[in-house]
């Protein structure tokens, strides 16, 4: 079977019958048997659960129960959505013998589109880190190249896309965790609007920042799988019931007169120049094609950081304090009280960057520092928003890089957090303002390895950016690799 296919491509022969579910299943299954040694992407294959589920599937879509475009296609899911039955670890060690006892909803929407879950990615723990090398499960390694990361917290869910283990995937988006990893393994990754995708399964990191979606080899699959998992929520009271959930309606390779604005603010300092003459590439093929190209000053892109990590530091300390060895997950072996029993656990059960975390916000929430840190990120966040609807006003999407680099090496940035964090510079914006945003591949840098384009909309306006991708797909000058052929994986 040509693992090759996007997931539409796939659905499509599925359903015409050219293959099975059960033969395109066991197809990425034996995919992931040969590579996972080299790319370590996943926590969890079930490979039993996954070709019991395809048979099943199968005789649906025989009899016509189902017949949409994702019928029989394989997937993988994020290890921080819940997934009934299956191992759900965050990752880490904490959670290590969790397994759910219900499914997350964007979960549940895939599976009733039907599509068959083949395992849980590899990721951060706990989706705190940019690299996917703070899993307790080990690091995750970039395909295009396996000395460098795949990008984090989702680096899990893209390198699978981009080894071509599976087709498309989940991811969940904190402060740019599927378009970074998206935009370092040259495939496209997509983060809706906050309330866009119901959060109800989803372990939570920010949770006013934290939102699921999908990871795929172009543009149309992630039109395709928004289609199947956004939508209002009851048991997710931050989702919302907006109309015009027709995403690939807006797959049309027509941007005339399209207005989108380039900030100045992200092309000056720290941005490598192979990848900014990329993105600023791309942007003149827009304008090539018809759309408006203006550069213009976005404003507050320096405050941008600290008063993301902050935030979601405070959100974390808070949505943390749940995991105490007593309900679920690891417990101590030892311990002389309740006290020390939480104590001792939560010490062994966490990694080193999720403590680094828990302890800023829990500082930054203290009574003698809650106003003078935690206020005045809040009130950052409204001047950030406020920033981006004066920008929209003039423009219907805004163009800027992913990432201030490509890939970096293994070991890098981890040794720095300070400089892991400043990677997401382009990208926690978007989730402190709420807004959607997609990611896809612009080009090689001189290393071979891919640079991201990231275009971002109004609040769920989804369809202009996914407009703007395609069109600019269409005109791509390279091609997915080969990589089983290419690098011997």
């Amino acid at each position: 079977m040509d693992l090759s296919l996007t997931a539409v491509e796939l659905g499509r022969r599925i359903r015409e019958r050219e293959l099975s579910a059960v033969e395109a299943a066991t197809a990425y299954l034996d995919s992931m048997e040969a590579k996972e040694k080299e790319i370590n992407a996943f926590v969890t294959i079930d490979r039993e659960g996954a070709l019991k589920r395809a048979a099943e599937v199968q005789k649906q879509i025989e009899d016509g129960t189902l017949n949409g475009p994702l019928a029989g296609v394989p997937v993988a899911v994020k290890d921080n959505m819940c997934t009934k039955g299956l191992l759900t670890t965050c990752s880490s060690k904490i959670l290590s013998n969790f397994v759910p006892s219900f499914s997350a909803t964007a979960v549940e929407k895939l599976e009733a589109a039907g599509a068959v879950i083949l395992g849980k990615t590899n990721m951060d723990e706990f989706a705190m880190g940019s690299t996917t090398e703070t899993s307790y499960y080990g690091e995750t390694k970039n395909p295009w190249n396996k000395d460098c990361v795949p990008g984090g917290s989702s680096g899990g869910s893209a390198a699978a896309v981009a080894a071509e283990e599976v087709p498309c995937a989940l991811g969940s988006d904190t402060g740019g965790s599927i378009r970074q990893p998206a935009g370092f393994c040259g495939v496209t990754g997509m983060k809706p609007t906050y309330g866009r995708v119901s959060r109800y399964g989803l372990i939570a990191y920010g949770s006013s920042l934290d939102q699921i979606g999908p990871i795929a080899k172009d543009v149309r699959d992630c039109a395709v799988l928004m289609e199947a998992i956004c939508g209002k929520d009851e048991k997710d009271s931050t989702s919302v019931r907006e109309a015009g959930e027709d995403f690939t309606a807006a797959l049309v390779d027509d941007v005339k007169g399209l207005r989108i604005g380039v900030p100045r603010d992200y092309f000056g300092e720290g941005l490598d120049a192979e990848v900014k003459d990329k993105v600023m590439v791309a942007a003149k093929v827009l304008e090539e094609k018809g759309a408006v190209v203006e550069e213009f000053d976005l404003s507050l892109v320096e405050y941008a950081i600290p008063a993301y990590y902050i935030i979601a530091s405070a959100e974390a300390s808070s949505n943390l304090e749940r995991f105490d060895g007593v309900k679920y997950g690891y417990r101590t072996d030892s311990f002389t009280d309740l006290h020390n029993m939480y104590k001792k656990t939560r010490s062994e059960g966490f990694g080193a960057e999720v403590k680094r975390r828990i302890m800023l916000g829990s500082f930054v929430l203290s009574s003698g520092y809650f106003d003078a840190y935690y206020m005045k990120a809040l009130r950052t966040k409204a001047l950030i928003k406020q920033a981006f609807d004066r920008a929209f006003e003039q423009y219907d999407v805004i163009l800027s890089p992913v990432a201030p680099t490509t890939a970096l090496r293994l070991g890098e940035s981890l040794s720095d957090p300070i400089k892991m964090y400043l990677g997401d510079i382009y990208t926690v914006s978007v989730n402190l303002a709420g807004l959607p945003g997609i990611c896809l591949p612009c080009g090689l840098d001189s290393s071979g390895l891919p640079v991201g384009l990231q275009l971002l909309g109004k609040h769920f306006d989804e369809k202009t950016i996914l407009r703007a991708a395609y069109a600019f797909e269409c005109t791509r000058s390279y091609e997915r690799p080969a990589f089983a052929a290419e690098r011997g994986l």
